[in-house]
Formats: structure tokens, sequence, C-alpha cells
């Protein structure tokens, strides 16, 4: 893998690590800016929106930048709203700058997605979505855990400062690391663009995402009550639990990089069944602390590497339409990242129980499965495969010029 896309996992991971570091700040926050406590996670919901939105919104807008271009006005966007958000005293202040992060985040990762593709061969965009994905697993092992011990130690600010200061390197080294590429503009317009994501393969795969996507968090929100109420460890336990889900989801993003390019359909779909049968697995040994433990780490690797393998798919589903597709597909799971942790919410506040999160998980997958099948069914094949022919003649281009510039 090329050096530069790592450059891009850093900032990745920088920016996953502002994603979910506001579930161990939020009553510091709310006791500097005296706000209640669900006022102040009102921070968290603006900043899924921005993304939701942000992702085909901005992805759309910087077709007119080159990719290099692109990627540093949406990061320098990015540094500065933390740094501003580490200095207000408002609270209206640091709820835009989290709608404004997120929206910056959503362009970046859209953007990222088709360099770090074009960087390697057509054939293998899988092993450059895991790598560049890697920084979001980094982010669940080591950046929410140490945004927490620093907002312990010296306030909620040290954590956004944190964030800032890791972008930094990162916006250094994609200036110079990242071939600059042509502007989409130049390549086809936005009306072609847009008529090609209109195909079936595409639609699917991206509906998959968003139902494995919302599967994944809806455990994931609720793990630390699962933890302490039904499985009976105490408190401490869930920092190591949330890392080891951590840990699962980037040996799952490894493994299904290997297998995403040569193998997607097992992936898929054997990937799928295991999912399906883990969180059932889940939910009826949920109070044996050994099988929580194994399960923990065994769901967050195939959680993610199911996940990343579609969003892979995505790319190769929509090789007339790269950056569109990467913006689709950032849009298409953070509205499973928004679905799941609601609908285990509603379940918990119908009281179900804090089992119910995981019934509702293995319910989603089953979701999938159904919609895939039928796709399946329908034309003949994975919707979300395509040829490599498909992708050879969209990567060429990009491929060539990442070695110009090597």
């Amino acid at each position: 893998m090329p050096f530069a896309l790592y450059l891009l996992g850093l900032a990745v991971f920088a920016q996953g690590t502002s994603e979910f570091m506001l579930s161990g700040l939020i009553p510091d926050i709310a006791r500097d800016l005296s706000v209640t406590v669900p006022a102040a996670g009102h921070l968290t919901s603006a900043f899924a929106v921005g993304m939701i939105v942000g992702a085909p919104l901005m992805a759309l807008l910087s077709r007119r930048f080159s990719r290099r271009s692109a990627l540093l006005v949406f990061l320098v966007t990015f540094l500065l709203v933390h740094v501003v958000g580490a200095l207000t005293t408002s609270f209206a202040v640091l709820l835009v700058t989290r709608v404004v992060g997120a929206l910056a985040n959503a362009g970046f990762l859209a953007v990222a997605l088709v360099t770090a593709t074009s960087m390697v061969e057509p054939d293998a965009k899988g092993r450059a979505t895991s790598a560049l994905l890697g920084g979001v697993t980094v982010a669940c092992v080591a950046g929410v855990p140490a945004g927490a011990l620093l907002g312990e130690a010296w306030g909620w600010r040290s954590a956004f400062w944190a964030v800032a200061l890791l972008s930094l390197p990162a916006l250094l080294a994609i200036a110079r690391a990242v071939p600059a590429g042509a502007p989409e503009t130049e390549k086809t317009s936005a009306v072609g663009e847009l008529r090609a994501l209109r195909g079936p393969r595409l639609v699917v795969t991206l509906l998959l995402g968003a139902l494995v996507n919302g599967a994944t968090f809806c455990t994931f929100t609720y793990l630390s009550p699962v933890v302490t109420h039904v499985t009976g460890l105490g408190s401490g336990w869930v920092p190591a639990m949330l890392a080891l889900f951590g840990v699962g989801s980037f040996v799952g993003v490894g493994a299904a990089g290997r297998l995403a390019d040569v193998r997607p359909m097992p992936v898929l779909v054997y990937g799928s069944l295991a999912l399906l049968a883990g969180w059932v697995l889940f939910a009826v040994t949920a109070a044996r602390p050994v099988a929580v433990v194994v399960l923990v780490l065994v769901q967050g690797a195939l959680s993610f590497g199911v996940g990343s393998t579609l969003i892979a798919r995505a790319l190769y589903a929509a090789t007339e339409a790269p950056r569109l597709a990467g913006g689709f597909a950032t849009a298409a799971f953070n509205v499973g990242g928004a679905l799941g942790p609601w609908l285990g919410g509603l379940a918990i506040s119908a009281g179900l129980g804090y089992r119910a999160p995981l019934w509702l998980s293995a319910a989603l997958v089953a979701a999938a499965l159904v919609v895939g099948g039928t796709a399946l069914g329908l034309g003949g094949r994975h919707p979300a495969r395509v040829p490599r022919s498909a992708s050879t003649s969209a990567s060429a281009e990009g491929l060539a010029e990442s070695r110009v510039h090597s």
C-alpha cells in the first residue's frame, strides 16, 4: 500500500476520534457550559446529521477541486472548528462547530475513499478501503479511551485540542504526498455522475451497508448497560469491552481487505450469516461473562469486516461516479449509525430490557440477508459484485497519476 494512503488513515483516525469521543465528555461539557446532559447530548446528534447530509453534498461540491485541494480544504476546516470548539464558552457555538466539523469529516472521507482506491491496482479497492478505514477502528481502540482520559485529567477542551493537533501532521503530509489529480468536473458532468448512481447494484449495496451498520451501532451504543446490568460485570469492565470491540473491528477490517477484492461473495454471505448467528448467540448468552468477552471481539471483527467489504463493493459498483459513490456510502453507513441506536433506545424505553438491542441487531442483519438474497435472485448474481474489467478503466488514470508523483 502507498505510504500516502496511511497518511489519509491518520486523518481518518483523528476524525473518528472526534466523532466518538463525546460519549465520555458529555457530563463535563454540560457542567462547564451550564446546559443539561440531554442538551449536551445533542452535540452527538448534530454530528450524525452533519455526516448524513454532508457526505453526498460535500462530495458533489468538491468535484470542482482536485482531490488534494479538496482533502486539504476539508481537513483545514475540521482542524479550525476544533480549535474554535476548544476555546468557546458558548454551547450554541460548540453545536455549530460539531455540524461544520461533521460536514468537513464527511467530505474528507468521501474524497479520501476515491483517492485511496486510485493509488492502488484496479482490483485492490478492498485493500485500500480497509487500510483507510483502519483509522476508524484505531480510533475505537485507542482514540476514544484516550480522549476520555484527557477529559478526565485536563477537562473536555483538552480532547478537542488533541484532535486538532492530530490533524496537523496529516495536513502537512497530505499536502506533500497525495497526488493532486484533476477536478471531477473535467472528467464527467454532475448529471452524468448522478445518473451513474441510480444503478440497482449500488442502491442495494448502500441499503445493505445501512442495515449492517445499524446492527453494529445498535449494540455498540448500549454495550455499557449490557455489560453492567445483564452480564453483571463492574463498570470498570466497560472501557475494556469497548476497546475489545475496537480490536475486533481492526482485525476484521484487515482480514476483509485481503478477501474483499478476490472473494467478496463468500465474505458477504458467510460473514453476514456468521454475524446473524453471533448476535443471536450474544443475546442468549449475555449473562455469561466468558461468552460476552468472546462475542464482543468476534462481533466487532465480523461487523467491520462485512461493513468495509460493502464500502469497497459500492466503489466497484459506481466506477463512473467514484467521488459521489464514496459520499453516498459514507451517508448510508451513517444512516445506519443513527438508526441502530434510535431503535435500540426505543426498545429499552418500551421496557424490553437491555438485551433488546442485541435482538434488534440480529433482526437488522436478517433484513440485510433477505434484501441481499432477493436482489441476488432477481439479478442472477450478487448485486454488489462487478467484474474486474468494469473497474479497470476508472482506476487506471488515478494509478498512473499516483506512480508519476511517487
